[in-house]
């Protein structure tokens, strides 16, 4: 008999999605209460990958734009570990690509909010140069329209019906 070996379930993002879910659902409180508690849990040294969706996710939930900006920031630092250290499956490293554009999208709004339209802008053009590793999809769809939407706040952008710079079928 051939043994069949199945990838466990991740349990930290599990929960991490199940606070997500808390959060969209409207209680944002006590969302930024069990993330800071998973974030007590697993540390500034844990797994990058977890470090980063629970920072990514724990920005959203902050009242000051310089508490979001400092989240946002950690969630980076972290992707720029799981980079270097390689992700653990081609899977892996398309998701870590996939999830840069967000990454600087956020860092770009953040930065924007505080009135550096410089940073903005840096963060931006980021944004736009990772965002071909996005797949043809809503989530990938929904990057694309929020870069469109910063580049017409930041006054950059020609005008009119913004498109993203990629083929589709």
């Amino acid at each position: 008999m051939e043994r069949q070996e199945q990838t466990a379930p991740d349990t930290v993002l599990t929960r991490i999605g199940q606070v997500v879910m808390l959060h969209h659902a409207g209680d944002r409180e006590e969302a930024r209460h069990r993330f800071l508690d998973l974030w007590a849990e697993i540390g500034e040294h844990g797994d990058p990958l977890h470090r980063c969706t629970l920072a990514h996710y724990l920005a959203d939930t902050q009242d000051d734009p310089g508490d979001e900006l400092a989240w946002d920031l950690r969630a980076l630092t972290a992707a720029e570990e799981i980079s270097e250290d390689g992700p653990p499956s081609p899977e892996g490293a398309l998701a870590v690509r996939a999830f840069y554009p967000s990454l600087h999208l956020n860092l770009a709004d953040d930065y924007l909010k505080l009135g550096q339209c410089d940073a903005a802008r840096t963060h931006l053009r980021r944004a736009r140069g990772t965002a071909a590793a996005l797949a043809d999809d809503s989530y990938g769809d929904g990057v694309w329209a929020a870069i469109g939407r910063l580049e017409s706040r930041l006054g950059e952008g020609g005008g009119g019906t913004w498109t993203p710079p990629r083929q589709r079928p």
